[in-house]
């Protein structure tokens, strides 16, 4: 009896040595995350920008350039669409920040004197922006695959690293802009009569021969160079042309 019962606390034994001695069974990765959900066709990224905002409760940053479609044609209007959807979510959201590029606003309130005034929550302007972006409760984003005009589709993002990266990304060009209600007095439209006194600067005419192609006095072009370095904030016409570019009128 004794025999059998060593041969069993050795065979247990030997057993408990063994799976010390073994190596550990190393746990199953995780399967890899897909970087993000491609959205194409009309229909579905039209959808998905849709239920995109409409799933915004707390809060919604952009990076937009609202005046894109005025550059170039656009088969489709997602432009629109997105200010749309956008406009409509501020009713509820609690936080909306758009940033603008700053030559977005004079190209807008050009082409349409209210348009400003449709930003939707608060905005700001900046020099440029690094591509278009709707983050939606920092859980999900949504970029445009040729980062601009939506033309070969939508990625939508829900990576919490890639999220929270542009979250941060949101918030550096937000800190550098100004608000758009300085914009408005800094960068609005140039009235149309100054174009040609703008122009004439460029080409670095003199007055009397620049009142002379305009087919006004020389003392009404002088008065219109000076309501053109007062709309541009600056007493220099040499600086002039730096301003307008800054400002988005050239």
């Amino acid at each position: 009896m004794a025999n059998v019962q060593g041969s069993v606390l050795g065979l247990v034994a030997a057993r408990e040595g063994s799976r010390e001695g073994a190596p550990a069974r190393a746990a199953p990765l995780p399967a890899p995350r897909p970087p993000g959900q491609p959205v194409t066709g009309a229909r579905h990224i039209c959808a998905a920008l849709a239920a995109l905002t409409e799933s915004a409760r707390r809060e919604l940053l952009t990076f937009d350039d609202p005046a894109v479609g005025l550059r170039r044609p656009v088969p489709e209007p997602f432009p629109e669409l997105a200010g749309a959807c956008v406009r409509t979510a501020a009713e509820r959201v609690r936080t909306v920040r758009q940033v603008v590029p700053r030559h977005a606003l004079a190209r807008l309130t050009a082409a349409d004197p209210g348009g400003a005034a449709r930003l939707a929550g608060r905005a700001r302007l900046t020099d440029a922006i690094p591509f278009k972006m709707i983050v939606v409760d920092r859980a999900v984003a949504a970029v445009p695959l040729d980062l601009e005009l939506l033309h070969n589709g939508l990625l939508l993002i829900r990576d919490p690293v890639i999220v929270h990266a542009l979250v941060r990304a949101h918030h550096a060009w937000w800190d550098a802009g100004e608000d758009v209600g300085e914009g408005r007095q800094q960068g609005s439209a140039l009235p149309p009569r100054l174009r040609p006194v703008l122009n004439a600067l460029l080409a670095g005419l003199t007055d009397e021969t620049a009142a002379a192609r305009l087919g006004i006095s020389a003392r009404t072009y002088s008065r219109r160079v000076g309501e053109l370095l007062t709309a541009l904030g600056t007493t220099s016409r040499f600086r002039a042309g730096a301003e307008a570019a800054r400002r988005g009128w050239l």
